[in-house]
């Protein structure tokens, strides 16, 4: 007898310690409301190459840093390609999905991020600033960023190929748009620099909203959560932070009801959208 409601696979990691958010209290809020649509198992990322075949999508949330189970990771994309599974996140995007090499494509192309480099002999591309922030290109949750002096930046550099340096910029504050699919659906800032998961709802303005499209738009997924992180530098512009297109964490219990109900919402519609594709 086949199967009355579509069947999605969920991928989590339940048990991920996340500086500042609690992982598992989203994705049990979040299972609890697909529930009522869709039939849905949750499941280790370690899990889910071996898992897909009985599922008609596979959803993927919050599931931690790839680098922690790399190896099952590619295992896991590789298998979905050559299946044809529907997966959101689709695993085309171009940002946080594929390391920060986004970061220097747009650095070069002229898109408002914070410039990045990545070789001793081009920091003088970069502003003059007292520190500069380096990080890995396949870092996450800021692991292995450190802060370090203009004296020693060269050093830093010297003979890795596998960073990333831009100037520490002296931001007011952080704000995140979020979207499901191509549709912006809310936003959040952090009105307290040094507390950065402390967020509290922004009404973001027209001009906000352009920006944040704009590389919404540049990445070209149509399937899947994704989140503009940006700064509001000292003369007032946003300056892309990161653009995360993996497992963007949502910070749902920073809304009202009502704002989580129209996510809710808006996400069920994307997932009856890629199941109909």
């Amino acid at each position: 007898m086949p199967f009355a409601r579509p069947r999605i696979l969920y991928v989590t990691d339940l048990a991920y310690e996340a500086r500042g958010r609690r992982y598992c209290d989203e994705d049990v809020f979040l299972t609890s409301r697909l529930r009522e649509e869709f039939d849905l198992a949750l499941c280790h990322p370690r899990d889910a190459a071996a898992l897909l075949d009985a599922f008609d999508a596979v959803v993927v949330r919050n599931s931690g840093p790839v680098q922690g189970y790399k190896a099952a990771y590619d295992a896991f994309r590789e298998r979905a390609a050559r299946r044809g599974t529907r997966v959101y996140n689709q695993l085309t995007g171009r940002a946080d999905m594929v390391g920060k090499q986004y970061l220097l494509d747009l650095t070069a192309a002229g898109f408002p991020v914070i410039p990045t480099v990545d070789r001793a002999e081009d920091l003088h591309r970069l502003p003059t600033a007292d520190e500069y922030v380096v990080k890995p290109k396949l870092g996450a949750d800021s692991a292995g960023l450190r802060i370090v002096p203009a004296g020693r930046v060269h050093e830093a550099l010297r003979g890795a190929g596998d960073l990333l340096v831009q100037p520490r910029v002296d931001f007011t504050y952080e704000v995140s748009f979020y979207f499901v699919d191509h549709d912006y659906q809310y936003a959040l800032h952090a009105p307290h620099p040094d507390r950065r998961w402390q967020l509290e709802p922004y009404d973001a303005t027209v001009a906000d909203l352009v920006f944040a499209r704009r590389f919404i738009e540049w990445n070209g997924v149509d399937h899947g959560i994704q989140r503009v992180d940006a700064c509001r530098a000292p003369g007032g512009e946003l300056l892309l932070v990161e653009l995360e297109d993996l497992n963007p964490y949502l910070s749902l219990d920073a809304l009202d009801e009502a704002a989580r109900d129209s996510f809710v919402t808006a996400l069920r519609t994307a997932l009856r959208r890629l199941l109909a594709a």
